[in-house]
């Protein structure tokens, strides 16, 4: 009895075994054809099975199903998940070109991802790009990218998941570059070292090959995760994720921007004028930092300090245009004042006297003026405000002329 018990068994474990490769040479035959929805098909079935089935197998199924997903980058996009997994569980022992598959869907997602990207298509782009980082988890870019797309698609969650994750890896993006300079045009060309050794070596094109690092991505990985917090109204989180970054990297200018803009938002007007100056102190011809410093000294009311900045400003840059704006109004500021005590005086012969004196002051004031606002609205014909400002300075000062022409240009 026991004996048939044992031979009864080992028939069903048979024919339960050639049912399982019968299935699976349907599946590999389909996807050979490409059939994919018999594939599929086909794959739901042996899904059953998977438990009784050996290494190999198990291998062989695998490899069939995520091709049947796949098809040929036809398939789902929601199916490429459960794809790429199947290819990760590919033993290379049994099924040898795992890695030449890998490496044809790898190039077709990165052609979509891009023309995605290219079409401002970011859902998808960013979508794309995350499954090539399942696809080779070797290549961090991928979910670099797929971080930048979601951020330009504006899907702040998803870039904010992508950041973390970058940031918990250790992800830089530092790479080797290689670059020569064409001789056609004298412009540096970033090369694959092969093609420009190609160029330099054998074409004759290009001179001057060199190789350097790129510039880390850290700083800005911490930025992007510190900006999202504070877009989502968590400051706290912001602050800690600059300060854990600073700590490595303290003198990182753009770092430090971004800690005095999470201050600025939270009012903290002293940290965050100590960090522009910080910031100043590491790159002191930099003129939006030194505008900014202008800004926060004026509304911490060290006017004196305000103009200082907004001159260096305007000595880096002439053009700098709201330094000017800043600058003529600052200036003026100084009238209200003066208007102030004029209107207090009463009849005194030595009140008409000192209302002389401020009334000399308010017109120093207006010619102090006259140059900033002069080049204000030479810079930008939309500021209607300035010109008609201006205008009335002229009047003032009886530039009667000056001022009729430039009411006509701005249809005061």
């Amino acid at each position: 009895m026991k004996k048939q018990l044992i031979l009864t068994l080992a028939l069903c474990v048979t024919l339960f075994s050639f049912a399982q490769k019968k299935e699976l040479k349907s599946l590999e035959k389909a996807v050979k054809n490409n059939n994919f929805a018999e594939a599929k098909a086909t794959a739901t079935k042996l899904e059953s099975m998977l438990g009784s089935m050996d290494d190999k197998m198990k291998s062989k199924f695998y490899f069939a199903r995520a091709k049947a997903l796949y098809a040929n980058g036809a398939g789902n996009i929601a199916d490429f998940d459960t794809a790429f997994n199947d290819l990760s569980k590919v033993d290379k022992k049994y099924v040898s070109d795992v890695a030449q598959t890998k490496k044809f869907v790898q190039n077709e997602l990165l052609l979509k991802a891009n023309g995605f990207y290219t079409d401002g298509k970011y859902a998808q782009a960013s979508s794309l790009f995350a499954m090539l980082y399942k696809l080779v988890p070797e290549d961090q870019s991928y979910l670099y990218y797929a971080a930048v797309s979601s951020v330009q698609g504006e899907d702040f969650d998803s870039a904010l998941k992508h950041y973390i994750a970058l940031k918990d890896v250790g992800y830089t993006g530092i790479k080797k570059q290689y670059f020569a300079t064409s001789k056609e045009t004298g412009e540096e060309e970033v090369l694959d070292e092969a093609t420009r050794d190609v160029y330099v070596n054998t074409a004759k094109s290009h001179v001057s090959p060199g190789e350097r690092m790129t510039e880390s991505k850290a700083a800005d990985i911490t930025n992007k995760i510190a900006l999202i917090y504070v877009s989502q109204g968590k400051n706290e989180e912001a602050l800690t994720a600059i300060k854990e970054a600073r700590m490595v990297d303290p003198s990182n200018t753009s770092l430090i921007l971004t800690e005095a803009n999470v201050q600025l938002k939270l009012e903290n007007t002293e940290a965050y004028g100590k960090l522009i100056k910080e910031a100043v102190a590491n790159d002191p011809n930099n003129k939006d930092l030194l505008y900014n410093l202008g800004v926060i000294s004026g509304k911490a009311g060290n006017k004196a300090d305000a103009r200082m900045y907004y001159e260096k400003v305007l000595t880096i840059d002439p053009e700098y245009l709201n330094a000017l704006k800043n600058i003529s109004a600052l200036i003026l500021e100084e009238e209200n004042v003066i208007v102030k005590e004029m209107n207090s005086l009463g009849n005194s012969a030595a009140d008409n006297k000192k209302y002389d004196v401020l009334k000399a002051k308010r017109v120093s004031v207006y010619k102090e003026a006259i140059p900033f606002l002069e080049s204000v609205i030479e810079k930008d014909t939309s500021g209607i405000d300035f010109a008609r400002t201006l205008a009335g300075i002229y009047g003032a000062i009886g530039e009667n002329d000056k001022a009729k022409a430039l009411k006509a240009k701005f249809g005061l």
